[in-house]
């Protein structure tokens, strides 16, 4: 069973790598027990710690951080940190996108739940695997999302997807259908849209 911590030193830094599959709950009991040997570390060094691996959320990592400095003094720096699919967002408006109304719909969709909207619609929480949103408009998603989204769907093709993490299998825009590899889900991609007729995810 892999740890859900590991500390490294390295030349400029302290690396904390946190496992991609260990829970957060499991993530902060780990680095109580481990939080020890790495004020040990500082002993002589002042080098800053840099948290790499599963992706955080700006609370998760707020947490952290204060847990860390109420027993250490030292800067930290996060490479994992999803600010909530803000990117994506952000993406979207430099697109050249028609306007729409849009609909927020607060909380998940739930396995078996389909959500649809004429407009754009942005679901306050994860779209979980079997779960369907579609919008005429754009989709963004302010959690995770695992089921279907399906922007665009009477035929805007400027419409966008984005999300704080995409990991579903099948994203459409418009007419066009992309299915996605488990390779690609294994990457941390936010935001997609179309382009020459083909769905790119970033």
């Amino acid at each position: 069973m892999r740890s859900n911590i590991l500390i490294s030193m390295k030349k400029k830094e302290i690396v904390i790598k946190i496992n991609e599959e260990a829970n957060y709950i499991g993530i902060l009991e780990s680095l109580e027990k481990k939080l020890p040997d790495l004020k040990k570390l500082y002993s002589e060094e002042k080098n800053p710690i840099k948290i790499t691996g599963k992706l955080l959320d700006e609370k998760e990592a707020d947490e952290i951080s204060k847990m860390i400095k109420e027993k250490i003094d030292v800067d930290i720096e996060f490479d994992n940190v999803n600010q909530l699919g803000l990117y994506g967002i952000k993406k979207a408006y430099e697109q050249d996108l028609e306007n729409s109304e849009t609909y927020f719909f607060k909380g998940g969709v739930r396995s078996g739940q389909k959500i649809e909207t004429e407009g754009s619609i942005v679901i306050l929480g994860d779209v979980n695997s079997g779960g369907e949103v579609i919008a005429g408009g754009n989709v963004v998603v302010l959690g995770v999302l695992r089921g279907l989204a399906h922007a665009g769907a009477k035929g805007n093709k400027k419409a966008i997807i984005a999300s704080h993490k995409i990991e579903s299998a099948q994203l459409r825009i418009a007419n066009i259908l992309k299915e996605i590899e488990k390779e690609e889900i294994e990457e941390i991609k936010q935001y997609a849209y179309l382009k020459d007729e083909l769905i790119v995810l970033e």
